[in-house]
């Protein structure tokens, strides 16, 4: 199958097209290489994935459409897996209007090449955040999510909508994947445990925000991997929801959203002790007050993903925060 993937070079769309190629799928790789973080990263997953030979690198922004339209001409992909997006909470704060050229914007364009070449399944990524102030844990996919605390968030449940709005009236099957705290080797260098780890090699403190006090539904990236492959051979279907679970089925639209996450809250302290673990050293603490647009705790329902996939994330985050500091050392050179 030809899979266009958008944000090959980032930490999830580098995994997830390494696993789709090495099931033999062929996988055309759209990435704008931004400056948000180490570009080196970026290229230095590439260059893993341009060993194969059913990977084609495209490096494009997603708001440049003409070169987009072109890529995709060409390549005629069947399905479209949307992973590209500016990611971080806090960034949101700092520069709010690249999220939409890249979140609304970049996310439309993908839209209206799925509608033109009316792909078998689009698959877009969303977020935790998109639950934003919602108290009553786990979330669920059918709770509303009215109340976004970041403009990441917003921009997120927006390209929700945008989207069931473009499958109900083109018919595009829909998934909506709401990730939660993806984690694990070649991750950002903007994300806890990256810093953590970064932190604590050079015996420097880390930032711990809410003084501590906070839990988050931990998902290691290979789990990820697993289910969004999983959901893309299960194409949403016009009035036809699964029965062992509460479907988030549109009513009118080949359209859901399924969370992806373990469904079990870990605290921050705990992340931090087998961080301590796996390096053989202690963390220096800087406790600050809760950031503005954070939450204290995330917990995902996976129960949609398991009724529609039969799986169901179980990686602990002592394996995976293991995979992960093994992985820096090497990275970095440091044995």
């Amino acid at each position: 199958m030809r899979i266009l993937v958008s944000g090959t070079a980032g930490f999830i769309g580098f995994h997830l097209a390494r696993r789709l190629i090495e099931d033999g799928h062929e996988v055309i790789g759209v990435d704008g290489m931004t400056t948000y973080y180490d570009v080196k990263l970026k290229q230095a997953r590439h260059a893993i994935l341009k060993r194969h030979n059913g990977f084609s690198e495209q490096i494009l922004m997603l708001e440049d459409m003409p070169s987009l339209a072109q890529v995709a001409a060409r390549t005629a992909p069947e399905v479209i897996i949307h992973l590209a997006a500016q990611a971080g909470v806090r960034y949101s704060l700092e520069n709010p209007r690249a999220y939409v050229d890249s979140n609304l914007v970049g996310s439309f364009n993908i839209m209206e090449i799925a509608r033109t070449l009316k792909v078998g399944h689009l698959l877009m990524a969303s977020t935790s955040s998109v639950y934003g102030a919602n108290e009553v844990m786990p979330f669920t996919e059918v709770d509303r999510a009215d109340h976004p605390l970041t403009l990441y968030a917003a921009t997120k449940k927006a390209t929700e909508e945008m989207t069931h709005s473009y499958s109900h009236l083109w018919d595009i099957p829909t998934t909506m994947v709401r990730f939660f705290s993806v984690y694990g080797p070649w991750g950002r260098p903007d994300m806890a445990l990256f810093k953590f780890v970064k932190a604590m090699l050079n015996d420097e403190p880390i930032d711990v925000y809410n003084n501590g006090v906070m839990e988050r539904d931990f998902t290691y990236v290979d789990d990820l991997v697993e289910g969004i492959v999983r959901l893309t051979a299960t194409p949403p279907e016009r009035r036809k929801p699964v029965v062992e679970a509460v479907d988030s089925l549109g009513p009118v639209a080949p359209w859901r959203v399924v969370n992806i996450g373990r469904g079990a809250p870990v605290s921050l302290m705990e992340f931090i002790a087998e961080i301590e673990k796996s390096l053989g050293r202690k963390a220096q603490f800087n406790f600050m007050p809760m950031q503005p647009g954070d939450v204290p705790r995330t917990f995902a329902d996976a129960s949609l993903l398991e009724a529609l996939t039969r799986y169901k994330p179980s990686t602990p985050v002592s394996v995976g925060v293991a995979a992960f500091c093994d992985w820096y050392n090497s990275y970095h050179g440091l044995g």
